[in-house]
């Protein structure tokens, strides 16, 4: 791998995928060139950490948290898999499998990888192949999770191809937990919270998310996005503290929930008329059929960010940069957009930055048409002066998604199912998975 100079690449550089890593600290875009790192410590600026131009059309990169181990998948060999420490600028190794990549997903225990009919587990310290879930059920978007939190390392995945049925799988002890009947129809979103107590999921159908404890499988929330269209949700990301639950789709609406219990919610001190009928109205819907009354009692959103486009493709995250709570919307435009939220009042999100990820020559800056109308002054729009090192929580996805991967690559020559070992001085080692465990050389994390 090699770090090329800034500039001297065009505007005609778009994102094939983006991604938060774990604790959100950096944003890794896949290009039709490479691939690049930013830092994510301020709103005002974006920094990028690193450029690499090597590989070309990168549609998966996955940084591991804060060290230097980046996981990227090819279009141009969608069925190897390629460890890099960046700063040194060597492979560590790479994967070969039986057909197309769809996800990786990474925490400080396991290496995922994700096909469409099959998961592979690897262990993170020295990359051996621990267990391969075999015939599960056709994923054709490479759906999954894992839980960041590596003491238990939760996998959530599809358990059914038509309902939205999901098998949590402990990746440490290797085994199956249990199954979540979660929705009626086919699974779009699934997502951890930090210390993978929770799990949130979403349909094909886009209007109901729930929330559910892991591993038990009790549903704990249920929000409901609309009612008048379905949509394709994008990406679920919690926020570190679990209090804040945000959405995206491919629509121009993106929603942040608040997972609290109706018992924390601030009770009107003095009673009105209009509050005396919406008590009526609750009371009402125990005599209404089941499924009329689970509407009425469905949660709406507590803050939204209003995008000036739909259509595109987005994935977002809740973090905190200079003390204060923000969303982070990376979209396929080419923009990574940094709102404020306001974790008291909620409502409408208030734009702040918006910074270029494909053009080097603008230096990802913004303009000052970039930042939000001036308002009246309230929570969400006083920024601090002050800087301070983020602690964040965590969402990961691509634009691009896995079926069209699949369909972009049906007919690409079949490999052999290897792995292909590179050490630093570049011997060449080979072990065919299906008849012996590989013998990687044993790296400790913080040699990452």
């Amino acid at each position: 791998m090699s770090q090329s100079d800034a500039g001297g690449e065009g505007s005609t550089i778009a994102p094939l995928c983006a991604s938060f890593n774990q604790d959100c600290t950096s944003l890794a875009v896949g290009t039709n060139s490479g691939y690049k790192l930013f830092s994510l410590a301020s709103v005002d600026g974006l920094e990028e950490i690193y450029r690499c131009t090597d590989t070309p059309d990168v549609y998966i990169v996955e940084r591991l948290f804060s060290s230097s181990l980046v996981v990227i998948v090819s279009l141009s060999t969608p069925r190897r898999m390629n460890v890099y420490h960046f700063k040194k600028g060597t492979e560590i190794c790479n994967y070969s499998y039986s057909n197309t990549i769809l996800t990786v997903r990474l925490n400080r225990q396991r290496l995922v990888v994700c096909l469409e009919e099959s998961i592979y587990i690897h262990n993170i310290k020295d990359l051996k192949l621990l267990k391969t879930i075999q015939d599960i059920p056709v994923n054709r978007t490479g759906l999954c999770a894992l839980s960041i939190n590596h003491s238990n390392s939760y996998l959530a995945y599809p358990g059914n191809a038509t309902i939205g049925e999901i098998v949590i799988y402990d990746a440490n002890n290797l085994h199956n937990v249990s199954v979540i009947p979660a929705h009626d129809g086919p699974l779009a979103a699934l997502a951890f919270n930090f210390s993978g107590s929770k799990l949130a999921s979403a349909s094909e159908k886009g209007t109901v998310i729930r929330v559910f404890s892991t591993p038990e499988g009790e549903k704990l929330y249920e929000f409901r996005r609309g009612m008048k269209r379905y949509v394709n949700i994008g990406s679920l990301a919690f926020s570190k503290d679990s209090q804040f639950l945000s959405a995206s789709s491919n629509t121009e609406t993106i929603h942040i929930f608040k997972l609290e219990q109706p018992s924390q919610r601030p009770q009107d001190e003095s009673p009105s008329w209009s509050g005396y009928m919406g008590k009526m109205f609750m009371a009402a819907t125990n005599y209404l059929p089941t499924q009329m009354s689970d509407i009425i009692n469905q949660d709406r959103a507590f803050a939204t960010v209003r995008l000036n486009f739909s259509g595109q493709r987005s994935i977002c995250t809740l973090t905190i940069i200079q003390k204060l709570p923000r969303l982070l919307v990376a979209a396929s435009d080419g923009f990574l957009y940094i709102y404020n939220l306001d974790p008291h009042d909620g409502g409408e999100c208030i734009l702040m930055k918006k910074h270029r990820l494909h053009n080097e020559d603008d230096s990802c800056g913004s303009d000052k048409s970039d930042l939000a109308p001036s308002i009246s002054p309230t929570y969400a729009a006083t920024v601090a002066k002050t800087s301070s090192m983020p602690s964040a929580s965590t969402a990961s996805d691509l634009f691009m998604p896995g079926e069209a991967r699949v369909k972009r690559r049906r007919n690409c020559e079949p490999e052999k199912n290897r792995i292909s070992i590179v050490s630093e001085d570049r011997d060449y080692k080979q072990h065919d998975l299906k008849n012996e465990e590989p013998e990687i050389g044993t790296h400790e994390l913080e040699s990452y």
